[in-house]
């Protein structure tokens, strides 16, 4: 009854126009979209009527590398006819050093949601709670309605921050610039470690080991060497877990190294003050490749264990070895010889195009950013050449 109550009072749609950039941005946003007005109605307000309407749009940067979301707003929302527009990208956003989630104009009713800060776990949970925080600020301050009339025929109410869970989260006055007027800010060693894992979930590295079969055609081959000749058996035998491990890790780092500097994926700023924003995706870059390539080596372990089961019996491994064998010493004979394979990958990965490794290893937004930053390096460095020649 008090469901059928609230339809029949309800004094308005309000319709809010979702934007997300393709990907896993629009993949979220249709989600919520059904899910959302529901919500709103408890936890906003349950007199007016909501209305999500989600679209896919590839947002073009500014200039400066911004989403101009005022200039989207002016644009879209007549046409569109929605009272208020929340765009979701996974552009990295921050101000100087400080992460931001969100930026809010409450003058022109929009806002831009940035997924690399809102979190890496449970993101679908984050993003609701995030766009349901935004909406209610832009439903407070801009359609002027009473935001707590929910909280008083309920128990749902809008909280403070978009996850409670989540103290390093801060609403900051903005400076005024482009008609924003409030971020939702990461402060803290937290917040930048959010910000950064959020970073590397957008890139995927799980994507690493389809797109480098080259690398990975080179690693198992050479693994295969491994399991074939007795004296790595030998040499696998006499070498304890915490030397297997550190030769694990160190053929994981040449990978990455050689993956990060025969492909130019090392960021080098002209000028002292992009070094704290190289820094952060840097770091990005290094945790991208290095969860990639401990996921190559995984999936190369598994082959080659099963490889060395079919292959060497367990009769031949006690004679070759000396003494009896059990399932750890396949396990390290395998050991030694994927750590082999990881060495020889890198190797292999020089045949892959360096257009196929930023694929595999950033997602479309950080290629864009990245192909923007060498353009503009490379207009610089023009000048300077005629500069000098003049």
């Amino acid at each position: 009854m008090s469901d059928n109550r609230a339809e029949a009072t309800r004094e308005r749609t309000v319709v809010v126009g979702l934007v997300a950039d393709p990907g896993l941005p629009a993949e979220i946003a249709q989600r919520l979209s059904e899910e959302l007005p529901g919500v709103l109605s408890r936890r906003v307000d349950n007199r007016v009527e909501w209305e999500l309407r989600a679209t896919t749009e590839g947002m073009v940067l500014d200039a400066h590398g911004r989403i101009p979301i005022v200039e989207m707003a002016r644009r879209k929302m007549p046409d569109e006819g929605w009272d208020l527009m929340i765009c979701l990208t996974d552009l990295p956003r921050r101000n100087g050093i400080r992460p931001i989630i969100a930026d809010v104009s409450s003058v022109h009713g929009a806002a831009l949601a940035s997924l690399p800060a809102i979190g890496w776990v449970r993101r679908k949970a984050h993003v609701r709670e995030t766009l349901v925080h935004l909406i209610g600020i832009l439903a407070g301050e801009t359609l002027q309605l009473d935001i707590h009339h929910a909280q008083r025929d309920s128990h749902h109410h809008i909280r403070r921050r978009p996850t409670e869970r989540v103290s390093s989260v801060r609403q900051v006055p903005a400076p005024g610039e482009r008609g924003v007027d409030l971020y939702l800010a990461l402060t803290g060693a937290r917040g930048r470690l959010r910000l950064l894992f959020g970073m590397v979930r957008d890139n995927r590295p799980w994507r690493l080991v389809p797109s480098l079969s080259r690398a990975f055609a080179a690693a198992a081959a050479t693994a295969a060497f491994g399991i074939f000749y007795s004296s790595i058996w030998r040499m696998a035998d006499a070498l304890s877990s915490v030397r297997l491990t550190v030769i694990s890790a160190f053929a994981i780092g040449i990978m990455v190294t050689w993956l990060i500097g025969y492909n130019g994926l090392w960021e080098r700023p002209r000028k002292a003050e992009g070094r704290d924003k190289a820094v952060l995706y840097n770091a990005a870059t290094v945790l991208t490749l290095f969860f990639g390539v401990a996921g190559m080596y995984l999936l190369l372990f598994l082959v080659t264990f099963l490889a060395a089961v079919a292959v060497i019996s367990a009769d031949y491994l006690h004679f070759r070895l000396g003494h009896s064998v059990g399932i750890h010493d396949y396990a390290n004979l395998v050991w030694l010889a994927s750590s082999m394979g990881i060495v020889a990958g890198a190797l292999g990965s020089s045949l892959e195009t360096e257009e196929a490794v930023r694929q595999a290893t950033y997602s479309k937004r950080e290629r864009e950013r990245r192909d923007r930053l060498r353009e503009r390096e490379e207009q610089e460095q023009g000048r300077d050449q005629a500069a000098s020649s003049g």
